[in-house]
């Protein structure tokens, strides 16, 4: 098997064989974030085929649990691989909205490039992010969503930590499926960023070390 098979495989629903070949692969060397990118096409092929009525809301359910078992092998390796710790992130997704898979990843690569990450889940009320910063004292915010409709509230997040004081203590990057430079502009952050790498190379530039 290679790499694009592991797409098909996931594809597919192949449960057994998607996990065995993470695992083959991360032990034959391949970079973590490599198949990370496998997987994520995995899932493109998952959201066509429902789309096209082949799949259905419970294959749309497994296919994500697959790719989150997958995940945690990949978590492993690239914990494994970190090096000095180089900043820190508050990260959640925005108040009224439940999606955690793209914050997951994010997440995860972050920390294995030496961001400590501090994951306030789902949901998140923006009192909430507020007693975060102050708690933890981050150099940057991570704000996710996958509604249109929680621009708003991406918004009022960021004005409440003006309010508080603490925006200019922080660089705030944004993130999900509809977010643009546009919205970033709209809510007041400092970066969209499209997908994984991206938040990687905006909390460098941003933290100044890269």
């Amino acid at each position: 098997m290679t790499t694009h098979v592991l797409v098909q495989a996931l594809g597919d629903l192949e449960e057994a064989a998607v996990l065995e070949q993470v695992q083959r692969e991360l032990a034959d060397g391949v970079p973590a974030l490599t198949v990370l990118e496998e997987l994520q096409k995995g899932m493109v092929l998952v959201g066509e085929r429902f789309e096209c009525d082949e799949y259905f809301l419970s294959e749309l359910i497994f296919a994500a649990d697959i790719f989150k078992q997958a995940n945690s092998y990949l978590a492993i390796d690239l914990e494994q691989r970190a090096g000095r710790m180089i900043g820190a992130m508050v990260l959640g997704t925005v108040k009224n909205d439940i999606h955690d898979f793209g914050k997951d990843i994010v997440g995860m690569v972050l920390r294995s490039n030496g961001i400590e990450v501090v994951d306030l889940g789902v949901n998140v009320g923006y009192e909430r992010f507020v007693e975060a910063v102050e708690e933890h004292k981050p150099g940057l915010v991570g704000i996710s969503c996958l509604l249109t409709t929680v621009y708003e509230d991406m918004k009022a997040t960021i004005d409440a930590l003006k309010a508080a004081g603490l925006r200019d203590q922080v660089k705030i990057l944004i993130g999900g499926g509809p977010t643009d430079q546009v919205v970033a502009d709209y809510v007041g952050a400092d970066a969209c960023c499209r997908n994984a790498q991206e938040a990687v190379d905006a909390a460098k530039r941003l933290l100044g070390v890269g």
